[in-house]
């Protein structure tokens, strides 16, 4: 059975892990169409805001049209991001986002291409077996050419991912026969043993060692 970590976002096994996800990386999630009934009853929803559901009074303002709400426009991002990356990785949750602009109208049949970058990455010191990767995902629209005409969407967050399990090695799992095991080798007196004052630890012989406090971590 696959172990939970090693899972992708969507539940299937994970290909890629925090590891993976170095510095420099730009994923191509594709490029999504805006579909103008779903863009509308996205915003009679949940943001029904008169330029996002009303054609006619749209259409007499500086808009010139109904344009996509903008939590619409994060939602399309989203999806693009499950589908072409956290699909594939041992994603867990994220954190938060640290920047989420919407910097030009969205409207019905734009088209817009979708990426994400990976900005940094280090291991979680709130999350062991955890990465912390942040992120920046941008959203572009296109014009007839396909070219990109201008930047829609940008955004900056972070997400933790599983760090790649490591394999057991079968040679390190078989037994080691210790010496109590061995024919014919001779065994300590079991009697009592002094300890050796100058250790100044404990009746084992292992000196003894105070815990340190554990420095304050923020959730990374």
């Amino acid at each position: 059975m696959t172990a939970p970590d090693a899972r992708s976002g969507t539940g299937r096994p994970a290909e890629l892990f925090f590891e993976d996800l170095v510095p420099g990386l730009t994923v191509d999630l594709g490029v999504v169409t805006v579909d103008a009934d779903e863009m509308i009853a996205f915003a009679r929803r949940f943001d029904p805001q008169w330029y996002h559901v009303d054609s006619d009074l749209a259409a007499e303002s500086r808009h010139g049209g109904l344009i996509a709400s903008g939590f619409y426009t994060v939602s399309l991002f989203m999806r693009a991001y499950v589908d072409h990356l956290l699909s594939r990785a041992a994603a867990d949750a994220s954190p938060g986002l640290e920047e989420l602009r919407w910097l030009a109208p969205v409207r019905a049949g734009d088209r817009l291409a979708v990426r994400v970058d990976v900005m940094g990455a280090r291991p979680s010191t709130a999350r062991p077996g955890l990465g912390t990767v942040s992120l920046t995902g941008t959203m572009l629209r296109l014009g007839p050419d396909d070219r990109p005409e201008q930047e829609v969407l940008r955004t900056r967050f972070r997400g933790w991912f599983a760090v790649r399990p490591v394999e057991a090695d079968p040679a390190e799992a078989e037994a080691v026969p210790t010496d109590a095991d061995q024919p014919g080798v001779d065994q300590p007196d079991s009697g009592p043993t002094a300890t050796d004052p100058s250790t100044g630890g404990s009746s084992d012989g292992d000196p003894t060692e105070s815990s340190a406090s554990p420095e304050a971590q923020r959730p990374d």
